[in-house]
């Protein structure tokens, strides 16, 4: 059992009064800027949206109930190669279960998957079959919420990879899947390179590709081509501050928490699905300030973002989409079986993610957003369910 590891400590989220008083004067003295009339969210988050917003965080979101509700499931930490992480491991009932990590990304958290580790880890108890069976292991990723300080220069995708490899060895599990969305899209298929032996599969959500040159455009269908609209018109500023600046933007979001709270929720705005929708029709209110929060209490939006510098510097890209040259993948075309999970707003193109993965289940949907585990969760466990059913 995870508890009986000596370098295995269980944890428990419980946040000093203090931090939280503080948090609400800070709301409460927030200094508001004016807005031109009339622009609504195409320059940023409109001031009257964010102050009810802000207002809500101070007022009416009950953190406690929610860091009950983070306590509800077995909670460690431990170091590997240096890195401090902070993991749920959440056992199933059933004996041949099979051990799967589910990889966030930013602005996310642990707390994203909090909807699908009950029917993964116990399907029966969900109206699922118990065949389908997970022990679920949910880290903070380096950097992020309770996995602090960063070990040092270098945290990028890879390098993650393999600290939490190296967790999953310490638990014990010698065959386990991993899925990752976003930040952890990029991780995962690391998973997947640094350790091929033990990795069953790779599931991804909400992941990236790239052309590597001109042919690569030739026969896209047309929903490929306006994912690939998609990606050249998406907002990259915060793309652009995290990857190249990341401890400059900081010093406003880890001072103010209404600046991290405009940086998170407008990143909800324009990923979550549909487009049009305010973040809290697409995702609970609670959730997004629940990830604000802990962003905010554990002084991690210097440490979060340069997971993005990493990435880049890496891969000598700018970020731009136009500009991405098709290399700097750490270990060349992923040899583990992929599942991939495309949703309404996601941007994938398949023969792009088939060029860099080993792809063997490509699953389109016509709804859902960006953060799927909080949009669509059952869609979510649905493929996962599905894609690792032939690969126990």
């Amino acid at each position: 059992m995870t508890k009986s590891r000596p370098d295995i400590r269980p944890f428990r989220v419980a946040s000093p009064q203090d931090r939280l008083d503080d948090l609400k004067a800070r709301l409460a003295r927030a200094r508001w800027p004016e807005e031109l009339p009339g622009v609504g969210w195409s320059r940023g988050v409109p001031v009257d949206y964010l102050r009810q917003l802000a207002e809500y965080w101070r007022t009416g979101y009950d953190w406690r109930a929610q860091e009950a509700a983070l306590n509800a499931h077995p909670q460690f930490l431990t170091a590997v190669d240096g890195q401090n992480l902070h993991f749920l491991h959440v056992r199933s009932p059933e004996p041949d279960a099979l051990p799967l990590v589910l990889l966030h990304g930013w602005p996310g958290s642990f707390a994203d998957f909090l909807d699908v580790i009950g029917p993964l880890a116990d399907p029966r108890a969900h109206g699922g079959d118990p065949a389908d069976a997970f022990h679920v292991v949910v880290p903070s990723l380096p950097g992020f919420g309770f996995s602090t300080p960063l070990a040092g220069p270098g945290m990028g995708p890879a390098r993650m990879a393999g600290v939490l490899a190296g967790l999953m060895a310490r638990l014990g599990y010698t065959r386990y899947g991993v899925q990752g969305y976003d930040t952890g899209s990029w991780v995962a298929p690391e998973m997947g390179r640094c350790d091929t032996e033990h990795v069953v599969g790779v599931h991804l959500n909400a992941a990236m590709a790239f052309p590597a040159g001109e042919d690569d455009f030739d026969g896209l269908t047309e929903a490929e081509q306006r994912r690939w609209q998609r990606m050249q018109d998406g907002n990259d500023s915060y793309l652009q501050c995290n990857a190249k600046r990341p401890q400059t933007v900081a010093y406003g979001l880890h001072d103010s928490p209404v600046g991290q709270l405009a940086w998170i929720v407008e990143r909800f705005k324009e990923l979550t699905h549909p487009e049009e929708a305010l973040p809290e029709e697409c995702v609970d209110r609670d959730r997004i300030l629940t990830g604000a929060t802990l962003y905010w209490l554990t002084g991690t939006a210097a440490s979060a973002a340069q997971v993005y510098y990493e990435a880049m510097s890496a891969q000598s890209w700018d970020g731009d989409a136009d500009s991405w040259d098709g290399e700097g993948r750490t270990g060349g075309r992923g040899t583990v079986p992929t599942g991939v999970l495309v949703s309404a707003q996601d941007v994938t193109v398949r023969r792009w993610a088939e060029r860099d993965h080993a792809v063997v289940r490509w699953t389109e949907l016509d709804r859902g957003g960006h953060f799927l585990a909080m949009e669509e969760p059952d869609l979510l466990v649905d493929d996962v369910r599905a894609f690792f059913r032939a690969l126990r």
